[in-house]
């Protein structure tokens, strides 16, 4: 590994603990759900994840019925990213667009619908319901009377 890979290596692994800090701090950083009080169409998904890597599989159903689907999908397409942000461009190698393929472009799509589809669902009562969220001035209160 050079020290432009290393270099690359230590901003992945920055970025990735200030995104663990972030989760383990429970601050919300949805800025929809922030600012105005509404969930988005991911919101849920962080707290869904966890939930099933916790094993409670109904809990993280009832966060974001997507979280099956997302979630690996998400972990796979930041995993690629970040390794191929980490290797640098090869000498005379075009870069693995594999995201931008027609058959990714689709499956992104049909994704994007679903997604939107299940945010609208919820907002009619059904799922669940909205996922809850957290603005900042509850987040602040909350923590100030810890």
């Amino acid at each position: 590994m050079d020290r432009k890979q290393l270099r690359r290596a230590l901003g992945v692994l920055a970025l990735a603990g200030a995104f663990t800090l972030i989760v383990v701090a429970r601050l919300p950083f949805c800025p929809m759900a922030t600012v105005l009080g509404i969930p988005c169409p991911g919101c849920g998904l962080t707290r869904a994840t966890l939930a099933l890597m916790h094993g409670h599989v109904r809990g993280a159903l009832a966060l974001h019925p997507l979280v099956f689907v997302l979630a690996p999908l998400f972990a796979a397409a930041m995993g690629s990213a970040a390794l191929t942000y980490v290797r640098g461009p090869s000498a005379g190698q075009k870069p693995n667009l594999w995201f931008a393929s027609r058959g990714a472009s689709f499956v992104g799509a049909a994704l994007l619908v679903a997604t939107l589809g299940v945010w609208g669902v919820r907002f009619l009562g059904y799922l669940g319901g909205p996922a809850p969220v957290t603005t900042f001035a509850e987040w602040r209160r909350a923590s100030s009377a810890r």
